[in-house]
């Protein structure tokens, strides 16, 4: 069990430490141990101290895809804080290429080389993931294509199938929700065998348990997953609690550790976690910005309004528009009912022609089916606005 591992790497010494050699760096324990603290830095947002380590690996090991493709997920962690941010895309970019290109020699000296195959499968993976981020659907099921091609080949290896296991979980669950959910791409998706929801979400539970280097990602697309797609919110808080806990400063899984609690009812620790995310956006803590911002002030201002705390509940619904207009948001349903609430609460002031604007600033960026929508010309009938 990574845990195991993990537990391992801190208590051991040198003197005491067996380590397993293997024909594959991925796969050496040694360097398993070595690299834990580093991965740990990564996912806690100390960049400089993993990057410093995954350099050195770079040294060590200059022809090999692992380092460079260990600096990719590191920028990639800072993308998902916030991935309409596209600040990052070229050098994360960048080093998944590196990678693939170091692997790619690695495959055309020997077409058995399961690790080259692996590096292949996970650098195009990564690319697909972020060329659906951006709405390229074509590089997204190109590279999407190749990761499937380079995964089939990397298979045989027994100690490879934890980390293997992520890509086949999630091609069996994606492979039946895009379709499901975006009908235009169901000519592509065609091109691709079909999937099974239910069997990636056993395969992501086996990932979390038993992988190491993919075991952390595995959570991640599970805790997304059974708060948005399976309605299963109760998980989704066991495992984002517990990746706060091991990451106290990942300001993803910070803001979704305050979002689950939210969803669940726990409302006062959602507002603690919410406050402290303010605190550390205030601070120029690392990794925290205005779309962790958005979350948090939304959650205290539903706390505040709930509690019937009118002034405070306005004060944090202006800091949910106000981070939401940083980073370019108003679209979000967060910044969308703030604006709503606000309308109302201008309502209740007697401020006929303040509301006037919140609500039609709803009808500019909600979609017309969206409830925002909805509720907002509602209220402009009614009060005849």
């Amino acid at each position: 069990m990574a845990t195991l591992l993990n537990s391992m790497a801190q208590s051991a010494t040198p003197d005491s430490m067996e380590v397993k050699t293997s024909p594959y760096l991925l796969l050496d324990r040694g360097l398993q141990y070595r690299v834990t603290k580093s991965i740990n830095s990564m996912y806690n947002f100390d960049f400089p101290t993993a990057e410093h380590d995954f350099a050195v690996i770079g040294y060590q090991y200059p022809d090999h895809p692992l380092p460079d493709f260990l600096m990719a997920l590191s920028y990639w962690w800072r993308i998902e804080v916030d991935v309409t941010n596209e600040k990052y895309d070229r050098v994360f970019l960048g080093y998944l290429e590196r990678a693939i290109e170091k692997a790619e020699v690695l495959f055309d000296e020997d077409e058995t080389n399961k690790e080259a195959a692996f590096f292949l499968a996970a650098g195009y993976g990564f690319q697909g993931r972020l060329m659906a981020e951006r709405k390229s659907w074509t590089k997204s099921a190109w590279a999407g294509k190749n990761a499937l091609k380079y995964m089939e080949l990397s298979r045989g290896e027994e100690e490879f199938n934890p980390e293997l296991l992520l890509g086949d979980a999630l091609f069996n669950y994606f492979s039946v929700w895009i379709p499901e959910n975006y009908p235009l791409l169901r000519p592509v998706m065609a091109l691709f065998p079909k999937g099974s929801k239910q069997l990636g979400l056993q395969q992501l539970e086996q990932v979390a348990e038993n992988a190491f280097y993919t075991r952390i990602e595995a959570m991640y697309f599970l805790f997304r997953l059974y708060a948005s797609e399976e309605k299963k919110p109760y998980e989704a808080l066991r495992i984002s609690e517990y990746l706060h806990s091991k990451f106290p400063n990942n300001p993803y899984f910070h803001r979704s550790y305050a979002r689950h609690l939210y969803t669940v009812g726990r409302w006062t620790e959602s507002v603690n976690q919410s406050r402290e995310i303010l605190q550390r956006i205030d601070a120029g803590q690392e990794g925290y910005e205005s779309n962790s911002g958005r979350y948090a002030a939304f959650y205290i201002a539903q706390y505040e309004d709930r509690i019937g705390n009118r002034s405070e509940a306005k004060r944090y619904y202006l800091k949910t528009l106000s981070y939401g207009e940083e980073s370019e948001s108003q679209e979000s349903g967060y910044y969308l009912h703030s604006l709503v609430e606000l309308g109302k609460i201008s309502l209740e002031e007697n401020k006929k022609d303040l509301a006037k604007e919140y609500f039609k600033k709803v009808k500019k960026y909600a979609k017309r089916k969206h409830p925002a929508h909805q509720a907002a010309r509602d209220f402009i009938k009614k009060n005849k606005l």
